[in-house]
């Protein structure tokens, strides 16, 4: 196989394996916010997860609101993904690995709230007042981040900055935390 195929193969894999982790990481925080379960786009994230979760969940028993079998799912995905990314690169993965796990899952984790601010904000650009799903459950995921902001940071002639301090605060962490060369793709 040469470079190209290598680099779409790389890019196949992390694309899947990185929405798939999306989807488990945001079916756990929507179980920790409360969010509604009766909503289209929660029903969608708890639809996409539940064929991998719920068997895992049948052995595994939730704590309080922590849903442990999806963060396990989680676990167990992000392992097989780095193994899999060191492995197609031909590099030799070292005992650091657990080390790479948890930095890849809080980094994926930073990403994702930057994207759901980004989408909070985009979306009451486009419509302020007006509701839909994922107006809703954006709103039901942010808005305890948000909230301890904008007592800081009042709005300024309307315009609430509170998204773009926290998505430039993910963004530092997220570099602050770092993950190694192949692990950035």
């Amino acid at each position: 196989m040469n470079a190209n195929a290598y680099n779409a193969l790389l890019f196949f894999v992390s694309a899947l394996a990185e929405l798939f982790m999306w989807a488990l990481i945001l079916r756990i925080i929507l179980q920790l916010r409360r969010a509604d379960f009766y909503n289209p786009f929660s029903q969608m994230v708890y639809a996409l997860t539940r064929a991998v979760v719920d068997p895992v969940a049948r052995l595994v028993p939730r704590y309080k609101r922590f849903d442990t079998a999806a963060f396990l799912v989680l676990l167990l995905l992000a392992l097989v993904y780095i193994k899999l990314v060191y492995s197609l690169l031909g590099l030799k993965l070292e005992w650091v690995i657990f080390q790479y796990l948890y930095r890849k899952i809080l980094v994926m984790t930073l990403n994702l709230y930057t994207f759901t601010l980004f989408m909070q904000a985009l979306l009451s650009w486009m419509g302020p007042g007006v509701h839909n799903p994922a107006g809703n459950i954006l709103w039901t995921i942010n808005e305890p981040l948000l909230r301890p902001v904008r007592r800081w940071l009042p709005s300024v002639s309307g315009i609430d900055f509170s998204p773009l301090v926290l998505i430039f605060a993910f963004q530092v962490l997220a570099r602050l935390i770092g993950l190694p060369g192949p692990l950035n793709w």
